[in-house]
């Protein structure tokens, strides 16, 4: 299936790239390659902005129909710190916010794998309470949004 005709919200993973080398290489340099794994964000009839880990790329169909997809199964969906719901445990996948902001927030002990549960969120939403490592940070819902996490298992099945 072209990528041009995937579905919005759904994990692809891309099988192949019919364009000339060097657009292969300029994609390449923007994390489209071949193995990588897309998600449809939005689209219209003939463009689609897509989400390639953590960034969000916009093309329309003179690339969109040069790219071969197939339907991933059985994935760990990754979803921003700010969307856990109460209660719900998460894996820390990656944080992308850059600079002494990344810094401080993995001094705070936020690094990779790192279980968080969540614990509070305020009334109107900002801020939000996670437990880590032993013991209660609060960050606001701006920091959360920079933290990708990874439900554990059994919130992430529904169980």
């Amino acid at each position: 299936m072209i990528l041009l005709d995937a579905k919005p919200e759904v994990a692809y993973k891309i099988v192949s790239i019919d364009l000339p080398e060097e657009s292969q290489r300029h994609l390449s340099n923007l994390g489209v390659k071949v193995g990588s794994q897309v998600k449809i964000v939005s689209k219209t009839k003939t463009s689609a902005i897509i989400m390639l880990k953590a960034s969000r790329l916009a093309f329309d169909q003179s690339i969109l129909k040069h790219i071969d997809v197939t339907e991933e199964e059985n994935i760990l969906e990754a979803l921003p710190l700010s969307e856990l719901k109460v209660g719900e445990s998460a894996y820390v996948e990656g944080i992308f916010a850059i600079g002494e902001a990344k810094r401080r927030l993995m001094d705070m002990g936020l690094t990779r794998h790192t279980k968080i549960y969540l614990r509070k969120v305020a009334p109107l939403g900002d801020p939000i309470e996670i437990s880590l490592r032993g013991y209660e940070l609060t960050l606001r819902k701006s920091e959360a949004q920079m933290i990708s996490v990874v439900k554990t298992r059994k919130e992430a099945t529904g169980d």
